[in-house]
């Protein structure tokens, strides 16, 4: 089958450090768009130095997240290198990318309106922390502090213990997902219109999106959500149970599965008790259910209790470690993991295919400034 391709043609050029933006730009370049990473010769994007562990010499976020691009190093103080990146812009790209502070491109001239005037056709895409507008759309933002002020962290965790966060930085990688969904928009447009645009994506935007259930319950009832650990509020059983060897994912979502669950664990009263017949009598009865069912799962292995539970097709399946998943045979059969053409740092592949093909991994994260004499001539 052909390598997929489907923004080939596309010109994209990152303003991009950390996580946001760079996982976008990443995306449009493992999708065939030409990407150019815009980075400070002094240092480079902050993310090389986020280590240990290094690959490379770089830090091995950075190698995740920069796959896939070309590389230069341009020095924005200066005023030539400034000119010439202007006429890059204008001769040459289709989409522009950053997550700068809020104002630091137009200070440079180098602003969404500006080169709008200039070169109408173009999309220009803004990541910020708090959004385009409001009282706190100077401040930075990094993914921690949105996961709390977006109230994700006020639902994590267990009740009566300090709140945690996500480990993985969700806030970012959804925010770089939905600019190129808005990219991939404004190109849709642009085909019919021969019109760019600008668009703007925010950390704290993707954390309320993130939250649109919560708050709709919230606003329905009035009332906050308890932290439920590895469960949620509106569905039980649906959370993780200890059994003797490990930790064994449950999510029985509807009435049947219910009952089908009491009967592999040898437990009809469960499901003949009024009080757990219905999702919504489990949920009001949640510690009485919750605390029944953790005594029989306390009494076999992960393994033994994913069998019987799949057997009567209940949902299951055990809480693995990354060597696990790595590891796994459902992982290689989906070629999840690619490794780089120059032999580099393995790294997941993107979550979707095209006639069955993922795309692949053909560029390694460049090298400071890389591609200059290439891109800028």
């Amino acid at each position: 089958m052909a390598t997929p391709r489907p923004l080939a043609g596309l010109k994209v050029l990152e303003i991009g450090h950390s996580i946001a933006a760079p996982y976008a730009g990443m995306i449009l370049g493992e999708l065939g768009a030409d990407v150019v990473k815009l980075e400070n010769p002094g240092g480079g994007d902050y993310a090389r130095g986020w280590g240990p562990p290094f690959s490379l010499g770089t830090a091995t976020m950075f190698q995740a997240m920069n796959r896939a691009k070309r590389g230069i190093a341009v020095d924005l103080k200066d005023t030539a290198q400034r000119t010439r990146l202007r006429r890059l812009i204008i001769d040459d790209m289709d989409v522009v990318l950053h997550n700068l502070k809020p104002g630091a491109l137009d200070r440079l001239g180098l602003g969404a309106e500006g080169l709008l005037a200039d070169k109408p056709a173009l999309i220009f895409c803004n990541i910020g922390a708090f959004g385009a507008r409001g009282p706190l759309k100077h401040r930075p933002g990094y993914d921690p502090l949105m996961q709390a002020f977006g109230g994700l962290m006020s639902m994590l965790g267990e009740d009566g213990r300090p709140p945690v966060r996500v480990s993985v930085s969700i806030m970012d990688l959804a925010t770089g997902m939905w600019s190129v969904i808005g990219i991939l928009a404004a190109q849709a447009e642009r085909q019919r219109t021969g019109k760019g645009g600008i668009i703007d994506a925010s950390l704290f935007e993707t954390s309320c999106a993130w939250m649109g259930i919560p708050i709709a319950s919230y606003l329905a009832s009035g009332k906050l959500p308890a932290r439920a650990g590895s469960g949620v509020q509106e569905i039980v059983p649906y959370q993780a149970y200890a059994a003797t060897d490990g930790y064994i994912m449950v999510a029985a979502g509807n009435d049947g599965l219910f009952r089908r669950l009491c009967g592999a664990l040898h437990r009809p009263d469960l499901a003949a008790d009024p009080r757990f017949e219905t999702n919504a009598g489990r949920v009001a009865h949640r510690p009485e259910l919750i605390g029944q069912l953790a005594q029989e799962f306390a009494r076999d292995g992960v393994a033994a209790w994913v069998a019987k539970l799949e057997a009567v097709g209940v949902p299951s399946g055990p809480v693995q470690t990354l060597d696990q998943v790595v590891g796994h045979p459902q992982t290689e059969a989906m070629g999840m993991l690619q490794t780089g053409p120059e032999g580099g740092l393995r790294t997941m592949g993107l979550p979707l295919s095209f006639d069955g093909v993922r795309p692949p991994y053909e560029r390694m994260a460049p090298a400071l400034g890389a591609h200059n004499a290439e891109v800028l001539g």
